[in-house]
């Protein structure tokens, strides 16, 4: 799937989380909007307290909501196979890739993060919401996805 050095050159934060498609969808486009226009009330409300916190120090903020975005995220390139989110801040750049793949008559999904932190704000940032994030990922696929599980974490 995505090692993520061909999206974000300079990444040295990742993680990916799989899960099965409970229903098949067309394309990661179309996954991409399920999963991340539809959060669960706790993750809209956890969203909004982020946005009122990073909007003071100049930070983009994110709307989960759908348009001409994923959930809020600005689409940057879509295939039939791969979708990739995210813009670039002061902070950090980051990027959320989803990965449609068939096998054995499944549908696997796979949401990548990458994150390229530009500075110490960076990596204190990302250090405070990375348990959140842990969390907020497998709770979008859950309602659309079977056995999700962490594939994969790391720094560089």
């Amino acid at each position: 799937m995505c090692d993520g050095d061909d999206i974000l050159p300079g990444a040295d934060w990742r993680d990916r989380f799989q899960g099965e498609m409970i229903t098949r969808e067309s394309s990661s486009l179309e996954v991409s909007r399920l999963l991340f226009d539809h959060p669960p009330a706790w993750i809209s409300r956890l969203m909004a307290v982020r946005n009122r916190v990073v909007s003071v120090f100049g930070l983009r903020t994110v709307e989960m909501a759908a348009g001409a975005a994923a959930g809020g995220f600005p689409v940057l390139s879509s295939t039939p196979d791969r979708t990739v989110l995210g813009f670039d801040d002061r902070h950090l750049d980051f990027r959320i890739v989803v990965d449609l793949k068939d096998k054995d008559s499944r549908q696997l999904v796979s949401v990548t993060t990458i994150v390229r932190r530009r500075n110490l704000f960076g990596r204190l940032y990302l250090f405070a919401v990375g348990p959140f994030h842990r969390r907020i990922v497998p709770a979008t696929m859950r309602p659309f996805c079977a056995n999700v599980r962490l594939v994969s974490i790391g720094t560089e």
